[in-house]
């Protein structure tokens, strides 16, 4: 009786499976996806400078890629939610594997002294530091290293037409066009990331029109094979979005317990003057720097629960380039430790176990208390932690900045 149950189990799964595929007219799809480039995206493409010889070089052959992640086409059951155990809104600690970093720190040592007339070049130009641009090419693609196996404009032309996000992927595929108009790659070279991010620093086509740089001097922008382009990209990107090359990213600080961490984020900076009154000093406890007047920031990923920063600007200009306080956090810390590697003199605590779904429904709750968590999405971000604080404080428990396994299952 066993058996047979297992077998009507087993069957009604293969049944189940094959409707669910059936309800997906691939054949159906692939034919108006055709017709979608012909009729859609060429038109846009011609109007937009990309010639015929162009547009026709880049879609010879190209279909539908069926593996590609986050695809919704018509007919598809709803995905079910997964959880989700990430560093960024779990235990921030792991994001910062002391073996891993101690790696990067000597492959990165290596290179910046392989390409330091390149890095010297590139600060001269740019301001930004070797250190720093080093970093997010390490992190963006393991100092070009990294596996990039897509054909970027089916890739992008995939997402536009059945993906989760048609609207950002059918811009960046006209800006992937318009570079190959442009001479700086061809199509078969043009390799991205599943999610359309070119070559070794990760760029969005329409960021490599505005970003890219020929830093060695041969014509073309090369970001997938050039390690002179690469990095000039990078420093150029960060430039133009702000940086300062007066000033660093920032610093380890010991924050008294009588400091709010409520006071966390870019709308809330101060004078390094002003923060040292209130008794906050560098991690050894030496005086913060107070050489201008220009506002420094406080930062707790972990709330109460890990190391605490006082940043700049620039810390803030990392963010654009990968919207996440540890990503910024990562880059900035490692470019320090290419000239020493220490790590952080506080320690992260085990604070986590919820999902990004948890996350989700706690900041909610918060929303429906009138709470300014920066939307839903799931990450715990400055806002967050300065809800989670002020809350805390409402409900007469510790202030901690950082919300707790059972916090993560939704506000009460």
């Amino acid at each position: 009786m066993t058996a047979i149950i297992q077998l009507a189990i087993a069957l009604a799964v293969a049944l189940l499976a094959g409707s669910a595929e059936a309800a997906v007219d691939k054949r159906g799809l692939e034919r108006a996806f055709g017709q979608w480039i012909e009729n859609d995206i060429r038109p846009e493409a011609k109007a937009a400078g990309v010639s015929k010889k162009t547009f026709d070089a880049a879609f010879k052959g190209v279909t539908l890629d069926w593996e590609m992640p986050e695809l919704h086409p018509p007919g598809a059951p709803a995905d079910k939610p997964r959880p989700e155990h990430q560093s960024e809104f779990g235990s921030p600690g792991n994001y910062f594997n002391e073996k891993r970093l101690d790696g990067l720190v000597a492959q990165g040592r290596a290179r910046i002294a392989k390409w330091k007339d390149t890095l010297d070049g590139i600060e001269a130009r740019y301001g930004v530091p070797a250190g720093i641009v080093v970093g997010i090419w390490a992190r963006e693609s393991s100092f070009g290293e990294a596996s990039i196996p897509h054909a970027a404009i089916r890739t992008l032309a995939t997402h536009a037409f059945i993906g989760r996000r048609p609207e950002l992927f059918r811009k960046e595929l006209i800006a992937a066009l318009q570079i190959l108009q442009n001479g700086d790659t061809s199509a078969a070279r043009m390799k991205s990331s599943w999610a359309g991010a070119l070559g070794q620093p990760q760029f969005l086509p329409s960021h490599f029109l505005k970003y890219a740089v020929d830093f060695d001097g041969d014509g073309k922008r090369d970001i997938w094979n050039s390690v002179p382009d690469t990095l000039a990209s990078i420093a150029h990107y960060l430039r133009e979005a702000g940086w300062n090359p007066e000033r660093g990213w920032g610093l380890e600080a010991k924050v008294p317990a009588d400091v709010a961490c409520t006071l966390e984020g870019p709308e809330q900076g101060k004078p390094m003057e002003e923060w040292a009154r209130l008794g906050v000093t560098q991690i050894d406890g030496k005086p913060l720097p107070a050489r201008n007047q220009r506002k420094s920031f406080l930062l707790m990923p972990a709330g109460r629960f890990g190391p605490a920063f006082m940043v700049s600007e620039n810390f803030y200009i990392l963010k654009t380039y990968n919207f996440s306080d540890l990503y910024a956090l990562y880059i900035g810390h490692l470019a320090d430790r290419f000239a020493d590697n220490r790590s952080f003199a506080a320690t992260w605590g085990k604070v986590g176990g919820f999902t990004r779904a948890d996350v989700s429904r706690m900041q909610r709750g918060f929303e429906a208390e009138g709470h300014d968590v920066g939307g839903s999405d799931g990450l715990v971000g400055f806002k967050t932690r300065i809800a989670v604080g002020k809350w805390q404080r409402k409900a007469g428990a510790k202030v901690t900045c950082f919300p707790d396994a059972e916090m993560g299952h939704g506000v009460r």
